[in-house]
């Protein structure tokens, strides 16, 4: 019985040893594994800081630079004409489809025209009547005339031969113009655009009565080209507009919306001569070549106002420039490929390009790309595809 205790005891005292050794075991695997992972993190610094941290760089450039406002505006048909019927009639036809293109003269709508011809005959009927009326009056005038005069026949009957020769001579103006009118509405009842354009929603359509006149359109004809742009610009902008007004055309260039790299350029033409003191800003319009109709009327579109153009200015993309507390600053790359910070003051900004006003010099190569890695004095490596960039500009 002592025996069997005794090999109990030893049975369960050997894995209690064991146990023991395996926290000692688990303490030095753990404090061997930093050591281990350190060793490769270190490495990779110092492979870094030997090849240089990669950037894209940009060389300062000296060029003629456009001074820019830029302005949000609203494009509008440069004509639009609505077309209502001069005379009353039934719509006999309709000669086009909604959202057509016409050219100026182009026939738009026929109305009956049975009414108007048959009141050009009656005018012309009644003319014919009283020129034969008035021939035969001044036949009598020329007969009781010297009549009068020999006391054949009394004063009053020879001016009463007068007055009835004045009378159809004011009758026959009055049938002349009636003849006019009637004709007018003739050729009135074929209605033909004034300008060219496209045709709108179509109001009406074939066996309706047309009213002369009347509120509503039959159709609204858009000249889509050129195209009007309306915006309107701070007053604090207004020494510059006058300046630039006074020396020539101030050019606009519109992005379109689809593509905005591609840009329709234009004129001012309208200046609004007062200010408008409830948002304190200036009104004015351009115009702009919409062959192409890439613009439509009802657009907001982004557009730039050229003021004037700053010559031989240093130049560099806008992305270069980091902002910091002291102010705009870029990283210049020395001949060491060290980088150093400078502050620069900047004149204004042109889309992606930058117009330094101080502290660059021209010909400088600023780190365009990478610049939250860097440091002063930190080395870099110049990617080799950036290189060929150097200096690009757009026209």
């Amino acid at each position: 019985m002592i025996n069997r205790l005794f090999t109990r005891d030893r049975l369960f005292a050997r894995p209690r040893r064991q146990r023991g050794c395996w926290p000692v075991i688990f303490l030095f695997l753990c404090l061997g594994l930093p050591g281990c992972s350190e060793t490769p993190q270190k490495n990779a610094a110092d492979k870094k800081v030997a090849t240089g941290v990669p950037v894209r760089v940009a060389t300062s450039v000296r060029q003629d630079m456009p001074v820019e406002v830029h302005a949000v505006g609203t494009t509008a048909a440069f004509a639009r004409v609505e077309i209502k019927s001069q005379v009353a009639g039934l719509l006999d036809q309709v000669h086009f489809n909604e959202g057509d293109d016409v050219v100026a003269g182009d026939l738009l709508f026929s109305i009956d025209p049975r009414p108007s011809r048959n009141r050009l005959h009656q005018a012309l009927a009644l003319l014919a009547k009283n020129r034969a009326a008035l021939d035969n009056a001044r036949k009598q005038m020329q007969r009781y005339l010297p009549a009068a005069q020999k006391g054949y026949v009394t004063s009053e009957q020879a001016d009463e031969a007068e007055t009835l020769v004045a009378s159809l001579s004011a009758q026959i103006l009055a049938d002349e113009t009636a003849v006019e009118s009637a004709r007018l509405d003739l050729e009135n009842c074929q209605i033909r655009t004034p300008i060219s354009g496209v045709a709108g929603e179509l109001m009406t359509e074939n066996g309706n009565l047309v009213k002369a006149a009347a509120d509503q359109p039959l159709v609204t004809i858009y000249q889509m080209s050129p195209l009007k742009i309306s915006f309107t610009l701070p007053e604090t902008l207004l020494p510059a507009l006058q300046k630039s007004r006074a020396a020539g055309e101030m050019q606009v260039r519109v992005a379109i919306p689809e593509s905005p790299t591609e840009m329709l350029t234009g004129q001012l033409v309208f200046f609004d001569p007062q200010i408008n003191h409830e948002t304190g800003s200036i009104q004015l319009k351009a115009e702009v070549d919409n062959q192409h109709r890439q613009l439509w009327p009802g657009q907001f579109v982004n557009l730039r106002l050229r003021l004037s153009t700053r010559k031989n200015a240093i130049v560099i993309p806008t992305r270069a420039l980091m902002a910091s507390q002291d102010g705009d600053l870029v990283y210049v790359v020395a001949e060491d490929q060290s980088v150093t910070p400078q502050k620069v003051e900047v004149a204004f900004s042109a889309g992606d390009l930058t117009v330094i006003e101080e502290g660059l010099n021209l010909g400088a190569k600023v780190v365009t790309d990478g610049q939250m890695r860097l440091k002063p004095g930190v080395k870099v490596k110049v990617l080799p595809d950036e290189i060929s960039r150097q200096g690009e500009t757009r026209p």
